[in-house]
């Protein structure tokens, strides 16, 4: 049984292998009972805080780009909070095995058809937290040059150290110290996007944004993959953050707690670029914004861009560490999360001195949806099969015995509905760095999120009479 620690004014966990400020020991091992702590309604402000992100506000005023206009835009941006819904439940696994979901997919593809998924996966997360990265660096380099700091490329390689020093940080120490620290940031970050909000709003053009006659098909279906891929992309994550819940907590609090927060910071922000977007030029969505606002909040704005770029990164961040445990990286976890700052860091300098952030973020975003739309919809379909219960002990076996090694360590079934999930979405992407040869006879629509629904049929149809409902160990 692990030795308990003192619980320290309200923020400590009393579990010494999880405790704040203390790097966490856990990595995708099983979280055994001794030291499962914490509630649902934590799921909810790690959600919340984690989607106060500019990259929102750029989401929604990609919609109006594409034709749509404002309340046409708004629709979509809802749709897109409803998803986290389906994100949140996907968490539940993590209750009944306690370990992380690139863990738990062993189930769906296999000990070593996992791995490349589990690869492709990896790079997702590091992507978005690239991506993120970039946006909190271009904001504090401008506070910097207010400040009278310095600008040039100094002063942008400055503020992507800060930057990736804040995150590091955080995601260094682990589970319990992520949580407090999404937390409070959320209380900041609510406060001053909350402001933001209502100073977009009143200038909205409601009947603005949208093109002569409508968006059209290509344009709707442009805008729900952009608004879409920032949740489906967290589809390898939820349960790094439920493993470590008590298993008698509420499965329905946990997805509602979860999908909450997701929901309601990710549809705030939506609204808000939408709303700008029928007010200005938003090619550049940072000088788009800011341009709107009065003089006194401009170092607000720019910090609200900061921190929720930092609140997002520690996220994927530390989700990316388990991730390289689960392909084999033989490191604790607080070792293996060096491999990801490298490697974010080099990204973000590519993205930052090398490349067109605008273009190369629409292209990036629509190329995700080919790889976790399917991964997420074999996932889920084999957790609903499974009524989320897994051989726990199977999960972590590597030999051939295990009930997870199936065919020369592959699932057939798993393998066959990624591949063909894949292969659709990757002949219906419409992206400016790929365009699939159906998107023209389909009308020039953008049908990658249907990649997920044709791998979990194809899924369903292959393994559910083969993939029983293991008892929970």
């Amino acid at each position: 049984m692990a030795q308990q620690a003192p619980v320290s004014a309200g923020t400590g966990t009393g579990v010494t292998s999880d405790e704040v400020f203390r790097v966490e020991t856990h990595g995708i091992d099983p979280i055994p009972e001794a030291d499962r702590h914490g509630s649902a309604k934590d799921l909810f402000w790690l959600w919340f805080g984690s989607n106060l992100t500019f990259t929102y506000v750029i989401n929604g005023a990609l919609a109006v780009s594409f034709g749509l206009s404002f309340w046409q835009a708004v629709t979509v941006v809802v749709i897109g909070g409803l998803s986290f819904f389906v994100i949140s439940a996907a968490g539940l696994s993590g209750i009944r095995t306690g370990t992380a979901t690139l863990v738990i997919s062993r189930a769906a593809f296999g000990v070593l058809g996992n791995f490349p998924a589990g690869l492709l996966n990896w790079v997702v997360s590091i992507g978005y937290t690239v991506v993120n990265t970039v946006v909190g660096t271009l904001a504090l380099e401008v506070l910097l040059a207010d400040l009278g700091l310095g600008g040039g490329h100094t002063a942008r390689a400055l503020a992507l150290a800060v930057t990736l020093a804040m995150t590091f940080a955080v995601a260094l120490w682990g589970h319990a110290t992520v949580q407090l620290a999404e937390r409070w940031l959320a209380y900041v970050l609510a406060a001053g996007f909350g402001v933001l909000v209502l100073l977009l709003l009143p200038g909205t053009e409601s009947g603005g944004g949208g093109a002569a006659g409508g968006a059209g098909f290509s344009g709707w279906t442009l805008a729900f993959v952009v608004m879409l891929a920032g949740p489906f992309s967290y589809l390898p994550m939820p349960a790094d953050y439920t493993r470590y819940l008590p298993r008698d907590t509420s499965l329905r609090s946990i997805t509602l707690s979860g999908a909450l927060g997701g929901m309601v910071s990710s549809v705030a922000l939506g609204v808000a670029g939408a709303a700008a977007a029928t007010q200005a030029d938003m090619t550049d969505a940072v000088a788009g914004v800011e341009g709107l606002l009065p003089g006194w909040f401009r170092p607000v704005f720019l910090l609200l861009v900061l921190g929720g770029s930092v609140t997002n990164s520690i996220l994927t961040l530390y989700s990316s560490s388990l991730n390289l445990q689960v392909l084999g990286v033989p490191w604790s976890r607080a070792k293996a999360i060096v491999i990801s700052v490298v490697v974010t860091a080099l990204g973000s300098l590519g993205a930052l001195f090398l490349t067109d952030f605008t273009e190369s973020l629409l292209g990036f975003l629509s190329l995700l949806i080919i790889v976790f739309a399917p991964w997420g919809g074999v996932f889920l379909a084999d957790m609903l099969l499974r009524r989320c219960r897994y051989d726990t002990d199977a999960l972590h076996a590597t030999g051939r015995t295990g009930a997870y090694w199936y065919r020369a360590g592959c699932h057939p079934a798993g393998m066959a509905a990624l591949v063909t999930g894949m292969a659709f979405a990757a002949l219906t992407c419409d992206s400016e760095l790929w365009t699939g040869p159906l998107v023209a006879p389909l009308g020039g629509g953008d049908l990658t999120l249907l990649g997920s629904l044709v791998s979990g049929l194809t899924y369903w149809a292959l393994a559910r009479r083969t993939v029983p409902a293991a008892p929970a160990t």
